[in-house]
């Protein structure tokens, strides 16, 4: 479809709504919020190694800012926006901490790592323990002082990746789902209590997306429906962790545990999207394979030939690849998780 004067409107829009979300965050900025970020792709922006990492090739990075930047999308990420409506820049990525100023340590630090869960995932990277315990170094070296942690807010989206595993081994099945979520949230509880008891105030934990209408799970509908079984996985799961957040407050009487409600603003941002923008792709990536299962976004052969392919627009995407939101995308689930973010600095 050409760019019309519509997607030209939708596009100006979404540039001034990033400006109010740094508007509305440059209010608290007095306040020298520290922002620490544990996690999977959805939050990830740039720990992964040049090397291996798909997020650092092309085209990822094609919208923000250019180029690829370690970071799952075709641009900003979630912990972009949070830090945006924070009023400070985007936390260094922990693997880039000793190659900048010690300056740029002051916004905090993304600990997360693309492909990593609560437990140990098909990804070779450090799961959430041991980014914590990366957090924990830090803070016992002095990098991080007590008014540093007095000031500090964390962010934690981790989960999905964790039920990609379990259901990639074919010894488990969705009967005994139940049971593994219960390890899953033994094991979150005990993680996201250490970060508390690490110093800092304020921990925003990310309710799991509907894992049945990421565009992989789609596909098989020709990217019409989503994957019911694994809605109903993602809603026991949130049920789980909303319920496990409730018994870490009711510890001492505190509100340091909050919610972000992915699930609801994954719909949410998905009705308005396709509702008010013609032309949108839907549950459709914006850039996948040529041969779904055998090439991926960015694939190339041998010679350095495409083996993807890339939607003219994804100013019209909501979701990137096969399983990450556009920047479109997550401008969309951080509008619908604004109500909530008030509780980050309050």
């Amino acid at each position: 479809m050409p760019f019309s004067f519509f997607h030209l409107l939708c596009y100006i829009t979404i540039i001034f709504a990033e400006v109010d979300a740094v508007n509305e965050g440059a209010s608290k900025s007095k306040s020298k919020l520290r922002l620490f970020v544990f996690g999977d792709s959805y939050v990830d922006t740039g720990n992964w190694r040049k090397s291996i990492g798909s997020s650092w090739k092309e085209p990822y990075g094609v919208t923000f800012p250019g180029k690829p930047s370690g970071r799952f999308s075709d641009g900003r990420v979630l912990t972009d926006y949070i830090a945006s409506y924070l009023g400070i820049r985007t936390p260094i990525a922990y693997k880039w901490r000793k190659e900048v100023k010690r300056s740029n340590l002051e916004y905090g630090m993304n600990f997360a790592y693309g492909g990593t869960g609560v437990l140990d995932t098909l990804a070779n990277q450090p799961n959430m323990t041991t980014q914590i315990d990366f957090f924990q170094r830090l803070v016992e070296q002095k990098v991080y002082g007590k008014q540093d942690l007095n000031n500090s807010v964390a962010l934690v989206s981790v989960a999905g990746n964790d039920y990609a595993t379990y259901l990639a081994r074919s010894t488990h099945n969705l009967q005994k789902l139940g049971d593994f979520t219960k390890k899953i949230m033994d094991q979150l509880e005990i993680n996201i209590d250490r970060i508390r008891g690490l110093g800092v105030k304020r921990i925003a934990v990310t309710l799991i997306e509907p894992m049945g209408c990421i565009p992989l799970q789609a596909a098989s509908s020709s990217y019409s429906n989503c994957t019911q079984a694994l809605n109903l996985g993602s809603k026991f799961h949130n049920q789980m962790l909303n319920q496990s957040l409730q018994n870490l407050n009711a510890k001492d009487n505190s509100t340091v545990f909050i919610t972000l409600d992915l699930y609801d603003a994954f719909f949410s941002a998905l009705n308005k999207f396709t509702t008010h923008a013609p032309g949108s792709l839907g549950l459709k990536p914006c850039c996948e394979g040529k041969e779904m299962g055998k090439y991926y976004c960015g694939s190339v052969d041998e010679s350095g030939a495409k083996l993807y392919t890339i939607c003219e627009n994804p100013n019209l995407s909501f979701f990137w690849d096969t399983l990450h939101p556009s920047q479109n995308g997550w401008h969309s689930i951080f509008s619908s998780l604004r109500s909530s973010l008030h509780k980050l600095t309050t």
